[in-house]
């Protein structure tokens, strides 16, 4: 069995811990929305319990990585920083009771297993801190930008010959 296949339920129950670095290109979806292969993502893994006595799993995922800025399509560094908590159900049904119970939005409650894969668990982690559409505060580069904005007629540029005096 691999080191990144754990039994999620023990794991909480003993409130295991696990840390450690992956490079981006190790993480194919998250690479895959990355203009390259560079960067690593810090992870940490911390089981336990909610107050409710439900298993729960706190993840932590922060590192850098390069996406393209929608506004200019250049790469751009995005600095990914995110934890939460996800409690463990044991079936869809017990998940969806757990979820009534706690009533919060910000703990996700998920189908546990015996046979978890924490690399999948920490890519979604690192793929849902990623921006829907990342932009630089001030794009380094606008020319083809301020080209398109000067050679752009205005459709309603010819209603102006139209209008009477």
């Amino acid at each position: 069995m691999s080191a990144f296949v754990i039994d999620a339920f023990e794991f909480c129950r003993n409130e295991g811990h696990r840390e450690g670095v992956t490079p981006v290109s190790e993480m194919t979806r998250l690479a895959a929305d990355c203009v390259d292969n560079s960067g690593e993502i810090r992870w940490a893994m911390q089981g336990g319990q909610t107050r409710e006595g439900y298993p729960s799993l706190t993840l932590s995922v922060a590192g850098p990585v390069k996406l393209a800025c929608q506004r200019c399509l250049q790469p751009m560094e995005y600095e990914i920083d995110s934890s939460t908590m996800l409690v463990l159900g044991k079936d869809d049904e017990e998940a969806d009771g757990m979820e009534e119970v706690l009533d919060d939005d910000s703990i996700d409650v998920i189908v546990g297993s015996h046979a978890c894969d924490i690399r999948q668990l920490l890519e979604d982690e690192a793929l849902l801190a990623l921006p829907q559409a990342p932009k630089h505060e001030v794009c380094p580069d606008t020319k083809l930008l301020d080209v398109l904005k000067t050679d752009k007629v205005s459709p309603f540029a010819g209603l102006k010959t139209l209008k009477p005096e």
